[in-house]
């Protein structure tokens, strides 16, 4: 099977203890995490070959990172070495009515400041057939947008699916400066991917009867979104993860996609959450799998969404769970009961 390719950053993370505040801590957990090396932990644990593509500093957290990703079977063999510094994040979790928090110190990071010459996106699409990158990555530089644009056309060249997941970051950039960048990105993408928030934000085509910080969701509204994305910029299928927050702890969560004219949605769950960070990325790499194993597009939606749902259950960027886990709950086995 040919090899997955995805390019972005990888952070430190930081968070405190449970749900204690920024202000309480006294230590800090360390995970790792990025959108895009997220989706190649996910698609690693299903046994699908996938490279992450990255700019790393040529130091000990560098290289910590590194053997990081090759502990869980991430391919490492295009990860370059230069740079000032690793990025981080801050976590700090929410639960009940106070929201989750996060606060970036990713500044002069490698990969924001990685230039043209540290890809050859030619070598490094040899035996692919799938790239994957997120609306973060060109949002942390100019050469970042430059860059993610040149692998766009070679792997356009090379015959390779592009998917992109939206994923507006206001903490990163304007919603002008989102539209003039993914507007030039987006006509090479064979699969775009958003949450119920960044269509608006970044193309301003908002679905009617919606207010997501009310939790109230037309999902009716949201297949006229994605007909409108298809028609627009002509990508092939377009997928949205819905979520209804009822709170920091409770969400229900769906998802869709618009392919040939016609929409599939997925079941929906309630999800005590345990962590979110990450659930739209694990989406992303069960929507990849489903798409590499050549399932229905049905079976392939279930597959994602059960993937996703299961991911915010677990702490931590990465989604820690296997195939067989992912299809017994799409198949219906909801019930969490001690399997023993």
């Amino acid at each position: 099977m040919s090899k997955v390719i995805t390019f972005g950053e990888i952070m430190l993370r930081l968070s405190p203890p449970g749900y204690n505040r920024f202000i309480q801590a006294n230590s800090f957990d360390i995970n790792y995490g990025g959108s895009e090396a997220n989706v190649s932990f996910s698609l690693a644990n299903y046994n699908i070959e996938t490279e992450f593509v990255t700019k790393l500093p040529d130091n000990e957290m560098g290289r910590a990172t590194f053997n990081k990703l090759r502990q869980y079977g991430v391919g490492i063999n295009h990860i370059v070495y230069g740079g000032r510094r690793l990025g981080i994040y801050y976590m700090e979790k929410g639960a009940s009515q106070r929201p989750s928090k996060v606060i970036y110190d990713r500044a002069f990071s490698s990969i924001s400041e990685a230039e043209s010459c540290d890809f050859d996106w030619e070598t490094i699409f040899e035996d692919a057939s799938w790239f994957h990158f997120s609306g973060i990555t060109p949002a942390l530089s100019d050469n970042l947008a430059e860059i993610t644009l040149e692998a766009c056309i070679v792997a356009k060249s090379m015959g390779i699916t592009i998917s992109c997941d939206l994923n507006y970051r206001s903490k990163l950039w304007t919603q002008e400066k989102a539209n003039k960048v993914m507007t030039k990105l987006i006509k090479y993408v064979d699969v775009c991917i958003a949450n119920e928030e960044d269509i608006e934000k970044v193309f301003d085509i908002k679905a009617s009867d919606s207010d997501v910080d009310r939790g109230i969701l037309n999902y009716e509204s949201y297949k006229e979104v994605a007909r409108e994305i298809h028609e627009r910029f002509g990508c092939k299928y377009i997928a949205c993860t819905l979520r209804t927050s009822i709170s920091a702890s409770d969400n229900k969560w769906t998802s869709l996609i618009y392919y040939g004219n016609k929409c599939y949605q997925s079941k929906e769950y309630s999800i005590h959450i345990t962590d979110r960070v990450g659930g739209g990325d694990s989406f992303v790499a069960g929507l990849i799998y489903g798409f590499m194993k050549n399932m229905n597009i049905d079976k392939t939606m279930e597959f994602a969404t059960a993937a996703s749902c299961l991911k915010q259950t677990i702490e931590g960027d990465f989604n820690l769970v296997t195939e067989e886990e992912v299809n017994l709950l799409a198949n219906g086995n909801a019930s969490g009961r001690v399997q023993r």
